[in-house]
């Protein structure tokens, strides 16, 4: 049986995000397992081809940082009291910054939510979860929304 010593748990701070909270708290609970809960802000580097001065999208960023940083700590203070956790809060392709915070901290299991898109959303807004599944070193947990 492989050892679960450290869990990443990828969130986006919708409706959704308790639920994945959940899940990665209770197997981390179960194993014992460090947990590190991650929030990717999208990167706005696009836009940089449309002339937009870049100290405009710098203080963008660090406001949405800032902004982002200070609810990860009320999300993890209420979706894992008393528990160890190490809140991360990056800027970049949220896949990405998934993948590679998985890979820098040597993560035997993501758990990540997923919105459950079809047809035209699906093609205009992809898949983080899809990306993260097919690129990803280690399991994956991907978490589908409970229906209304």
């Amino acid at each position: 049986m492989p050892t679960i010593r450290r869990i990443l748990c990828a969130i986006d701070f919708s409706e959704h995000s308790p639920i994945v909270a959940d899940y990665a708290l209770a197997l981390a609970k179960s194993t014992g397992a460090e947990l590190t809960v991650l929030y990717a802000a999208p990167s706005f580097d696009q836009y940089l081809s449309f002339d937009v001065p870049l100290t405009h999208i710098e203080d963008l960023v660090g406001g949405i940082m800032k902004g982002a940083a200070e609810r990860m700590r009320a999300f993890v203070a209420e979706r894992f009291p008393g528990m160890k956790v190490t809140p991360r809060v990056t800027a970049g392709y949220p896949a990405q910054e998934i993948l590679g915070e998985a890979r820098n901290m040597s993560a035997d299991l993501i758990v990540i939510g997923t919105h459950g898109r079809q047809g035209v959303d699906r093609i205009i807004f992809g898949s983080v979860a899809e990306k993260v599944v097919r690129s990803s070193f280690c399991p994956v947990l991907t978490v589908r929304p409970r229906a209304v």
